[in-house]
């Protein structure tokens, strides 16, 4: 298997439907009371993409993009319209030595408030700041630069060796997922019109 670094067509996931999912272990006793066990740490998203077709175009677009994945081997980028904004967050302070931070997203809802790990920023769309002040792209001293592949900023000398000051980012991101599927199933109602009933699409973790 492999990650193929490319976007999922975006006309199809705009009409997607889905969103975060998570595990969660429920045991009710016979009074009614519940016990409840969170499996995983984080959710992850699921997307019906056959509500995004709109026509035979599309049609040829996603079977051309589900042979080259071949299934659910191959992950790729996928683009979630209900959330793909980094708005500008903090997401470290420099402590004179770590050059390298982690985009991450933060998500609150009154007291309680959860990190989102972001792997996969899109290409000039990545912006970083520093005790207030904006920085450029590039590899001078005070600069910063991006991995596109695991979302890790790396900030020049004279950035990383200070202490104290606030690290910002924004950008729009992808999500890294798959297929959920090694069968495309089409039903054909008349000549060369078809229904599909569900392509699921699956966020994987990296």
């Amino acid at each position: 298997m492999a990650f193929h670094d490319v976007r999922f067509p975006d006309r199809i996931a705009e009409g997607a439907e889905g969103g975060p999912e998570f595990s969660t272990s429920v045991i009710v006793s016979s009074g009614g009371h519940e016990q409840r066990q969170g499996n995983w740490s984080a959710g992850r998203g699921r997307w019906n993409v056959a509500t995004g077709l709109q026509d035979d175009n599309d049609l040829a677009v996603l079977i051309a993009f589900f042979r080259a994945r071949a299934g659910r081997l191959h992950a790729f980028r996928f683009k979630d319209w209900s959330d793909y904004q980094l708005d500008r967050q903090v997401i470290g302070t420099t402590g004179g030595g770590d050059a390298t931070w982690q985009i991450l997203r933060t998500y609150t809802s009154g007291p309680t408030s959860v990190t989102r790990t972001i792997t996969r920023p899109v290409a000039g769309t990545v912006r970083c700041w520093v005790n207030g002040t904006e920085r450029s792209l590039g590899t001078g001293s005070s600069q910063f630069q991006v991995n596109l592949a695991t979302g890790v900023i790396t900030l020049g000398s004279a950035l990383a060796g200070t202490t104290g000051q606030a690290i910002e980012a924004a950008c729009e991101f992808d999500v890294p997922a798959r297929f959920d599927t090694d069968t495309l199933p089409l039903r054909l109602t008349a000549f060369q019109i078809g229904e599909w009933s569900d392509i699921p699409v699956v966020e994987i973790r990296e």
